[in-house]
Protein backbone atom coordinates (compact mmCIF):
# COMPACT_ATOMS: atom_id res chain seq x y z
CA UNK A 1 0.00 0.00 0.00
CA UNK A 2 2.96 2.47 0.39
CA UNK A 3 3.33 2.88 -3.26
CA UNK A 4 -0.27 4.08 -3.89
CA UNK A 5 -0.99 5.59 -0.74
CA UNK A 6 1.02 8.33 -1.73
CA UNK A 7 -1.06 9.80 -4.45
CA UNK A 8 -4.44 11.27 -4.15
CA UNK A 9 -7.16 10.80 -6.80
CA UNK A 10 -9.82 13.19 -8.05
CA UNK A 11 -13.10 10.92 -8.31
CA UNK A 12 -16.50 12.08 -9.55
CA UNK A 13 -19.07 10.25 -7.35
CA UNK A 14 -22.55 9.86 -9.00
CA UNK A 15 -25.63 9.51 -6.52
CA UNK A 16 -26.43 9.72 -2.54
CA UNK A 17 -25.94 6.78 -1.14
CA UNK A 18 -25.02 7.94 2.32
CA UNK A 19 -22.83 4.70 3.38
CA UNK A 20 -20.69 4.87 0.58
CA UNK A 21 -19.99 8.45 0.36
CA UNK A 22 -18.95 8.58 3.93
CA UNK A 23 -16.46 5.67 3.28
CA UNK A 24 -14.84 7.32 0.68
CA UNK A 25 -15.04 10.88 2.97
CA UNK A 26 -13.56 8.97 5.37
CA UNK A 27 -10.27 8.86 3.69
CA UNK A 28 -9.63 12.17 2.27
CA UNK A 29 -5.40 11.06 1.84
CA UNK A 30 -6.88 9.15 -1.20
CA UNK A 31 -9.70 10.37 -2.44
CA UNK A 32 -11.17 14.05 -3.36
CA UNK A 33 -14.65 13.52 -3.84
CA UNK A 34 -17.24 15.93 -5.57
CA UNK A 35 -20.98 14.04 -5.57
CA UNK A 36 -23.39 15.14 -8.12
CA UNK A 37 -26.56 13.19 -7.71
CA UNK A 38 -27.89 12.85 -11.13
CA UNK A 39 -26.51 11.82 -14.75
CA UNK A 40 -27.23 15.10 -16.46
CA UNK A 41 -24.75 17.35 -14.16
CA UNK A 42 -22.58 14.72 -13.75
CA UNK A 43 -22.06 14.57 -17.92
CA UNK A 44 -21.72 18.80 -17.77
CA UNK A 45 -18.97 18.11 -14.95
CA UNK A 46 -17.28 16.02 -17.08
CA UNK A 47 -17.11 17.95 -20.01
CA UNK A 48 -16.03 20.59 -18.12
CA UNK A 49 -13.37 19.06 -15.54
CA UNK A 50 -10.61 17.30 -17.41
CA UNK A 51 -8.84 16.67 -14.13
CA UNK A 52 -11.55 13.63 -12.66
CA UNK A 53 -9.05 10.75 -12.56
CA UNK A 54 -12.05 8.20 -11.80
CA UNK A 55 -15.83 8.02 -11.50
CA UNK A 56 -17.68 6.09 -9.45
CA UNK A 57 -21.95 5.59 -9.91
CA UNK A 58 -24.41 4.00 -8.46
CA UNK A 59 -26.51 1.56 -10.83
CA UNK A 60 -29.75 2.80 -9.57
CA UNK A 61 -30.46 6.60 -10.23
CA UNK A 62 -33.48 8.95 -10.97
CA UNK A 63 -33.61 9.34 -14.84
CA UNK A 64 -30.69 7.55 -16.25
CA UNK A 65 -29.08 4.89 -14.60
CA UNK A 66 -25.45 3.90 -14.13
CA UNK A 67 -25.00 1.87 -17.53
CA UNK A 68 -26.77 4.41 -19.57
CA UNK A 69 -24.30 7.44 -17.98
CA UNK A 70 -21.38 5.02 -18.91
CA UNK A 71 -22.68 4.57 -22.35
CA UNK A 72 -23.41 8.34 -22.52
CA UNK A 73 -19.99 9.07 -21.67
CA UNK A 74 -18.10 6.98 -23.76
CA UNK A 75 -20.58 7.58 -27.09
CA UNK A 76 -19.65 11.68 -26.44
CA UNK A 77 -15.97 10.80 -26.09
CA UNK A 78 -15.87 12.56 -22.83
CA UNK A 79 -13.32 11.42 -20.15
CA UNK A 80 -12.86 7.56 -22.25
CA UNK A 81 -9.94 6.42 -20.41
CA UNK A 82 -11.01 7.38 -17.00
CA UNK A 83 -12.39 4.19 -14.77
CA UNK A 84 -15.39 3.80 -14.55
CA UNK A 85 -16.84 1.83 -11.51
CA UNK A 86 -20.71 0.83 -10.84
CA UNK A 87 -21.55 0.35 -7.37
CA UNK A 88 -24.45 -0.95 -5.45
CA UNK A 89 -25.34 -1.69 -1.85
CA UNK A 90 -27.23 -5.13 -3.42
CA UNK A 91 -26.27 -7.66 -4.81
CA UNK A 92 -27.56 -6.64 -8.55
CA UNK A 93 -26.58 -9.96 -10.85
CA UNK A 94 -28.54 -8.38 -13.70
CA UNK A 95 -26.92 -5.36 -13.91
CA UNK A 96 -23.61 -6.97 -12.86
CA UNK A 97 -23.76 -9.02 -16.11
CA UNK A 98 -24.54 -5.90 -18.65
CA UNK A 99 -22.30 -3.63 -17.11
CA UNK A 100 -18.91 -5.60 -17.50
CA UNK A 101 -20.50 -6.19 -21.62
CA UNK A 102 -20.80 -2.37 -21.93
CA UNK A 103 -17.61 0.49 -20.80
CA UNK A 104 -17.77 0.00 -16.88
CA UNK A 105 -14.12 -1.25 -15.84
CA UNK A 106 -15.69 -2.73 -12.61
CA UNK A 107 -18.81 -3.28 -10.61
CA UNK A 108 -18.76 -3.67 -6.15
CA UNK A 109 -22.33 -4.80 -5.08
CA UNK A 110 -22.55 -4.87 -0.92
CA UNK A 111 -20.44 -3.14 1.41
CA UNK A 112 -18.29 -0.64 0.12
CA UNK A 113 -14.57 -0.82 1.05
CA UNK A 114 -12.42 2.41 0.23
CA UNK A 115 -8.80 0.74 0.52
CA UNK A 116 -9.99 -1.91 -2.36
CA UNK A 117 -11.78 0.65 -4.42
CA UNK A 118 -8.38 2.64 -4.21
CA UNK A 119 -6.19 0.31 -4.68
CA UNK A 120 -8.34 -1.00 -7.85
CA UNK A 121 -8.23 2.83 -9.09
CA UNK A 122 -4.85 2.67 -9.19
CA UNK A 123 -4.65 -0.27 -11.12
CA UNK A 124 -6.80 0.47 -13.97
CA UNK A 125 -5.32 3.66 -14.33
CA UNK A 126 -2.21 1.93 -15.13
CA UNK A 127 -3.88 -0.15 -17.37
CA UNK A 128 -5.41 3.02 -19.19
CA UNK A 129 -2.56 4.81 -19.32
CA UNK A 130 -0.31 1.74 -20.33
CA UNK A 131 -2.20 0.86 -23.33
CA UNK A 132 -3.24 3.86 -24.50
CA UNK A 133 -0.93 6.13 -27.18
CA UNK A 134 -3.34 8.60 -27.22
CA UNK A 135 -4.59 10.98 -24.12
CA UNK A 136 -7.94 11.16 -22.79
CA UNK A 137 -10.54 13.08 -25.00
CA UNK A 138 -8.14 13.73 -27.71
CA UNK A 139 -10.94 13.13 -30.55
CA UNK A 140 -13.13 15.39 -29.27
CA UNK A 141 -16.71 15.17 -27.57
CA UNK A 142 -19.35 13.82 -30.80
CA UNK A 143 -22.03 16.46 -30.21
CA UNK A 144 -24.97 18.09 -32.64
CA UNK A 145 -23.46 20.95 -34.67
CA UNK A 146 -25.74 23.12 -35.75
CA UNK A 147 -25.71 23.33 -40.53
CA UNK A 148 -23.70 25.97 -41.83
CA UNK A 149 -26.59 27.82 -43.24
CA UNK A 150 -28.50 27.94 -40.19
CA UNK A 151 -25.53 28.75 -38.44
CA UNK A 152 -24.63 31.92 -40.56
CA UNK A 153 -28.80 32.77 -40.28
CA UNK A 154 -28.22 33.18 -36.85
CA UNK A 155 -24.72 35.34 -36.80
CA UNK A 156 -26.05 38.03 -39.34
CA UNK A 157 -29.76 38.06 -37.40
CA UNK A 158 -28.27 37.74 -33.80
CA UNK A 159 -25.43 40.96 -34.43
CA UNK A 160 -28.29 43.30 -36.86
CA UNK A 161 -30.95 42.79 -34.07
CA UNK A 162 -28.37 43.82 -31.33
CA UNK A 163 -27.20 46.90 -33.38
CA UNK A 164 -30.95 47.95 -34.21
CA UNK A 165 -32.17 47.21 -30.71
CA UNK A 166 -29.46 49.01 -28.78
CA UNK A 167 -31.20 52.27 -28.06
CA UNK A 168 -33.66 49.90 -26.98
CA UNK A 169 -32.45 47.84 -24.48
CA UNK A 170 -30.69 50.87 -23.08
CA UNK A 171 -33.88 52.10 -22.34
CA UNK A 172 -35.55 49.57 -21.10
CA UNK A 173 -32.54 48.67 -19.03
CA UNK A 174 -32.75 52.07 -17.15
CA UNK A 175 -36.30 52.01 -16.63
CA UNK A 176 -35.76 48.53 -14.74
CA UNK A 177 -32.96 49.82 -12.58
CA UNK A 178 -34.88 52.84 -11.36
CA UNK A 179 -37.87 50.48 -10.42
CA UNK A 180 -35.85 48.24 -8.09
CA UNK A 181 -32.03 47.52 -7.26
CA UNK A 182 -30.53 45.00 -8.47
CA UNK A 183 -28.82 43.53 -11.78
CA UNK A 184 -30.39 44.24 -15.19
CA UNK A 185 -30.02 41.53 -15.92
CA UNK A 186 -31.35 37.98 -15.24
CA UNK A 187 -28.82 35.09 -15.67
CA UNK A 188 -29.72 31.11 -15.20
CA UNK A 189 -28.25 27.92 -15.70
CA UNK A 190 -29.61 26.22 -18.82
CA UNK A 191 -29.49 22.39 -20.45
CA UNK A 192 -29.50 22.81 -24.44
CA UNK A 193 -28.64 20.45 -27.35
CA UNK A 194 -27.41 17.15 -26.26
CA UNK A 195 -27.65 18.62 -22.35
CA UNK A 196 -24.81 21.27 -22.72
CA UNK A 197 -25.37 23.47 -19.54
CA UNK A 198 -24.95 27.47 -20.90
CA UNK A 199 -25.52 30.86 -19.29
CA UNK A 200 -28.93 32.04 -20.38
CA UNK A 201 -29.12 35.89 -20.45
CA UNK A 202 -32.80 37.76 -19.73
CA UNK A 203 -33.47 41.11 -18.93
CA UNK A 204 -34.82 40.83 -15.12
CA UNK A 205 -38.88 41.19 -15.05
CA UNK A 206 -38.83 39.81 -11.47
CA UNK A 207 -38.02 41.41 -8.01
CA UNK A 208 -34.34 40.80 -6.65
CA UNK A 209 -35.14 37.59 -5.04
CA UNK A 210 -37.97 35.79 -6.56
CA UNK A 211 -35.94 32.29 -7.05
CA UNK A 212 -36.08 31.97 -3.47
CA UNK A 213 -40.12 32.83 -3.46
CA UNK A 214 -40.97 30.16 -5.82
CA UNK A 215 -41.78 27.38 -3.38
CA UNK A 216 -44.13 29.55 -1.92
CA UNK A 217 -46.29 29.63 -5.27
CA UNK A 218 -45.75 26.33 -6.26
CA UNK A 219 -50.06 26.11 -5.90
CA UNK A 220 -50.35 28.91 -8.54
CA UNK A 221 -48.26 27.06 -11.54
CA UNK A 222 -50.82 26.57 -14.60
CA UNK A 223 -49.16 22.90 -14.91
CA UNK A 224 -50.10 21.46 -11.28
CA UNK A 225 -52.34 18.90 -11.07
CA UNK A 226 -55.11 18.30 -8.19
CA UNK A 227 -53.08 17.10 -5.00
CA UNK A 228 -53.49 13.55 -3.95
CA UNK A 229 -54.04 12.25 -0.44
CA UNK A 230 -51.55 9.61 -0.72
CA UNK A 231 -49.13 12.20 -1.06
CA UNK A 232 -49.47 11.69 2.81
CA UNK A 233 -47.95 8.64 2.91
CA UNK A 234 -44.11 7.90 2.97
CA UNK A 235 -44.32 4.02 2.53
CA UNK A 236 -44.75 2.29 -0.77
CA UNK A 237 -48.13 0.10 -0.35
CA UNK A 238 -46.53 -2.98 -2.97
CA UNK A 239 -43.40 -2.92 -0.52
CA UNK A 240 -45.39 -3.01 2.75
CA UNK A 241 -47.09 -6.04 1.58
CA UNK A 242 -43.64 -8.10 1.14
CA UNK A 243 -41.02 -9.47 3.60
CA UNK A 244 -38.95 -6.45 5.37
CA UNK A 245 -36.42 -5.73 3.43
CA UNK A 246 -37.68 -6.65 0.42
CA UNK A 247 -38.78 -3.97 -2.36
CA UNK A 248 -41.26 -4.00 -5.42
CA UNK A 249 -38.68 -3.04 -7.41
CA UNK A 250 -35.56 -1.62 -7.82
CA UNK A 251 -34.03 0.12 -5.00
CA UNK A 252 -32.89 3.79 -5.74
CA UNK A 253 -31.24 6.15 -3.25
CA UNK A 254 -32.72 9.57 -3.71
CA UNK A 255 -30.83 12.61 -1.84
CA UNK A 256 -29.77 9.88 0.94
CA UNK A 257 -33.36 7.98 1.47
CA UNK A 258 -33.77 4.40 -0.29
CA UNK A 259 -36.83 3.95 -1.93
CA UNK A 260 -37.78 1.72 -4.52
CA UNK A 261 -37.97 2.89 -7.99
CA UNK A 262 -41.78 2.63 -8.21
CA UNK A 263 -42.62 5.21 -5.62
CA UNK A 264 -40.24 7.34 -6.01
CA UNK A 265 -41.56 7.90 -9.34
CA UNK A 266 -45.47 7.51 -8.06
CA UNK A 267 -44.58 10.04 -5.11
CA UNK A 268 -43.08 12.64 -8.46
CA UNK A 269 -47.10 12.25 -9.61
CA UNK A 270 -48.85 12.66 -6.31
CA UNK A 271 -46.79 15.46 -5.38
CA UNK A 272 -47.99 17.29 -8.83
CA UNK A 273 -44.13 17.99 -9.04
CA UNK A 274 -44.75 19.09 -12.56
CA UNK A 275 -41.69 19.45 -14.94
CA UNK A 276 -42.90 22.87 -16.55
CA UNK A 277 -43.43 26.38 -13.98
CA UNK A 278 -45.66 29.04 -15.19
CA UNK A 279 -47.62 31.08 -13.47
CA UNK A 280 -50.40 33.01 -14.32
CA UNK A 281 -50.33 36.86 -12.90
CA UNK A 282 -47.31 35.94 -11.00
CA UNK A 283 -46.87 38.30 -8.53
CA UNK A 284 -42.79 38.56 -8.14
CA UNK A 285 -43.38 40.23 -12.06
CA UNK A 286 -42.49 44.36 -11.51
CA UNK A 287 -44.53 46.69 -13.94
CA UNK A 288 -41.68 47.62 -15.96
CA UNK A 289 -41.06 43.79 -15.79
CA UNK A 290 -44.79 42.58 -17.08
CA UNK A 291 -44.22 45.60 -20.33
CA UNK A 292 -41.38 43.47 -20.79
CA UNK A 293 -42.80 40.31 -20.67
CA UNK A 294 -45.98 40.96 -22.53
CA UNK A 295 -43.83 42.35 -25.76
CA UNK A 296 -40.90 39.96 -25.16
CA UNK A 297 -38.55 42.40 -24.69
CA UNK A 298 -37.37 40.41 -21.77
CA UNK A 299 -36.26 37.84 -23.96
CA UNK A 300 -33.67 39.73 -26.46
CA UNK A 301 -30.08 39.56 -24.72
CA UNK A 302 -31.30 35.64 -25.37
CA UNK A 303 -29.68 37.37 -29.32
CA UNK A 304 -26.14 37.20 -27.00
CA UNK A 305 -26.65 33.77 -26.59
CA UNK A 306 -27.14 32.94 -30.32
CA UNK A 307 -24.28 34.74 -31.16
CA UNK A 308 -21.96 33.02 -29.24
CA UNK A 309 -23.33 29.78 -30.18
CA UNK A 310 -25.50 28.67 -27.27
CA UNK A 311 -28.39 28.07 -29.24
CA UNK A 312 -30.35 29.29 -32.50
CA UNK A 313 -32.97 31.48 -33.53
CA UNK A 314 -35.42 28.99 -33.85
CA UNK A 315 -35.44 25.70 -31.84
CA UNK A 316 -36.60 24.02 -28.05
CA UNK A 317 -36.47 26.46 -25.50
CA UNK A 318 -33.19 25.40 -23.54
CA UNK A 319 -34.41 24.79 -19.88
CA UNK A 320 -33.69 25.21 -16.01
CA UNK A 321 -31.70 22.04 -14.46
CA UNK A 322 -34.59 20.96 -12.17
CA UNK A 323 -36.69 20.54 -15.37
CA UNK A 324 -34.27 19.00 -17.87
CA UNK A 325 -33.40 16.62 -14.90
CA UNK A 326 -36.81 15.16 -15.12
CA UNK A 327 -36.54 14.99 -18.94
CA UNK A 328 -34.03 11.76 -19.04
CA UNK A 329 -36.12 9.27 -20.52
CA UNK A 330 -36.45 7.59 -23.85
CA UNK A 331 -39.57 9.03 -24.62
CA UNK A 332 -38.62 13.00 -23.71
CA UNK A 333 -34.97 13.25 -23.94
CA UNK A 334 -35.29 13.42 -28.33
CA UNK A 335 -36.52 17.33 -27.66
CA UNK A 336 -32.24 17.73 -26.79
CA UNK A 337 -31.33 16.37 -30.03
CA UNK A 338 -32.12 19.03 -31.97
CA UNK A 339 -30.80 22.67 -31.60
CA UNK A 340 -32.03 24.88 -28.71
CA UNK A 341 -33.58 28.30 -29.72
CA UNK A 342 -35.57 31.32 -28.40
CA UNK A 343 -38.74 30.47 -30.29
CA UNK A 344 -39.56 27.52 -31.70
CA UNK A 345 -43.09 25.12 -32.50
CA UNK A 346 -44.92 24.91 -29.28
CA UNK A 347 -44.40 28.83 -28.52
CA UNK A 348 -45.95 30.21 -32.17
CA UNK A 349 -48.84 26.79 -31.37
CA UNK A 350 -49.80 28.33 -27.89
CA UNK A 351 -48.60 31.59 -27.15
CA UNK A 352 -50.84 34.41 -27.12
CA UNK A 353 -54.30 32.28 -27.13
CA UNK A 354 -56.08 31.82 -23.39
CA UNK A 355 -55.96 28.12 -23.30
CA UNK A 356 -53.08 26.68 -21.60
CA UNK A 357 -51.09 24.27 -22.75
CA UNK A 358 -50.45 20.29 -20.96
CA UNK A 359 -46.99 18.92 -20.39
CA UNK A 360 -47.03 16.49 -22.75
CA UNK A 361 -48.32 18.52 -25.92
CA UNK A 362 -45.62 20.97 -25.37
CA UNK A 363 -43.11 18.21 -24.81
CA UNK A 364 -44.45 16.21 -28.02
CA UNK A 365 -44.02 19.53 -29.82
CA UNK A 366 -40.64 19.74 -28.43
CA UNK A 367 -39.68 16.15 -30.08
CA UNK A 368 -41.37 16.80 -33.47
CA UNK A 369 -39.57 19.81 -34.37
CA UNK A 370 -35.98 18.22 -32.78
CA UNK A 371 -37.59 15.21 -35.16
CA UNK A 372 -38.52 17.51 -38.69
CA UNK A 373 -36.62 20.73 -38.11
CA UNK A 374 -35.40 22.58 -41.41
CA UNK A 375 -33.58 25.83 -42.72
CA UNK A 376 -36.92 27.39 -44.38
CA UNK A 377 -39.00 25.40 -41.49
CA UNK A 378 -37.36 27.70 -39.21
CA UNK A 379 -38.20 31.04 -41.24
CA UNK A 380 -41.71 30.33 -41.55
CA UNK A 381 -41.77 29.82 -37.31
CA UNK A 382 -40.16 33.18 -37.46
CA UNK A 383 -42.68 34.37 -39.89
CA UNK A 384 -45.77 33.16 -37.63
CA UNK A 385 -44.03 33.97 -34.38
CA UNK A 386 -44.02 37.96 -34.77
CA UNK A 387 -47.89 38.03 -34.36
CA UNK A 388 -47.51 36.16 -31.11
CA UNK A 389 -45.03 38.58 -29.41
CA UNK A 390 -47.94 40.89 -28.23
CA UNK A 391 -49.68 37.96 -26.19
CA UNK A 392 -52.58 39.22 -23.62
CA UNK A 393 -51.84 36.91 -20.79
CA UNK A 394 -49.46 37.29 -17.96
CA UNK A 395 -47.42 34.60 -18.61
Amino acid sequence: MAETSLHQYKVLYIGGYPDFIQELNSRPEWFDLTVVENGLKAMSLLKDDKSIQAIICETYLPGMNGIDIAEMRQAKQIHEKTPFILVSPEKDDKNSAKAFKTVVNDFYEGKLDAEKLYHRIYYLRKYFDYYSAASEDTKGSREYKIPWNKRLFDIVVSFMALLILSPLLILVMIAIRLESKGKVFYTSKRVGTGYRIFDFYKLRSMRVGADAALKDLKHLNQYDVEKKAETANDVCPRCASLPEGEYCSEVLYSEGKKVCEYWYFEKKKQKADSTFIKIKDDPRVTRVGKFIRNTSIDELPQLVNVFKGDMSIVGNRPLPLYEAEMLTSDDWSERFMGPAGITGLWQVEKRGKKGTMSEEERKALDNQYARNYSFWGDIKLILKTIPALFQKENV
